[in-house]
């Protein structure tokens, strides 16, 4: 999978839609390290999550 991601970016786990939105915190290689609104930081491989991105006008509000 191609990673353009880097920290400040939002978006949501594919699976897990219950998290809400996350913030990217940091990146490393496939190690992506993201803090999500209603599940806390995970951390998320980016060889087998492929993270939906968000744009901030996306948002509600």
């Amino acid at each position: 999978m191609f990673h353009n991601l880097t920290p400040g970016t939002l978006g949501r786990h594919p699976s897990q839609a219950d998290w809400g939105i996350g913030q990217v915190q940091s990146v490393d290689g496939a190690r992506i390290t993201v803090n999500f609104e209603n599940a806390g930081k995970h951390l998320i491989n980016g060889d087998v999550v492929d993270l939906v991105t968000v744009r901030k006008d996306e948002l509600d509000g």
